[in-house]
């Protein structure tokens, strides 16, 4: 009976042992002078990819709004003519810039969404 206590508390010890929490890492100590703080200011919040996001983003929504305004709602309007689409209202609502922002919209996140699933696959995240 006494080896199997044993081998209860031998289970136990081991079970509080993984339970105990593991001690922290040390911290390294910040970057001294200017220059090093900037350097590490750039590298940690990775600044410079953000930028190069934001630049990215916006020429890509010039790109898809053209795209729209200039070869996706002159079809539409082949399709309704002698209608142009941004003159469209009900009231004083512009529905077809609506509209045409609206597809804009559909567009660049189609656009993003297959970004991201390619750089996924890729491994990047």
């Amino acid at each position: 009976m006494s080896t199997n206590q044993d081998d209860v508390l031998e289970e136990l010890r081991k079970i509080r042992q993984l339970l105990e929490p593991k001690p922290t890492p040390p911290t390294p100590a910040p970057p001294k002078g200017f220059v090093n703080e900037f350097k590490d200011f750039l590298s940690k919040y990775r600044v410079m990819g953000m930028a190069v996001a934001f630049i990215l983003g916006t020429y890509l929504g010039s790109l898809v709004n053209a795209l729209v305004t200039d070869l996706i709602m002159p079809i539409i309007e082949l399709a309704m003519p002698g209608i142009e689409w941004e003159t469209i209202t009900a009231g004083p609502f512009r529905i077809g810039h609506f509209i045409g922002a609206s597809i804009t919209f559909l567009i660049v996140a189609l656009v993003i969404f297959v970004l991201v699933k390619i750089t996924k696959k890729m491994g990047m995240e």
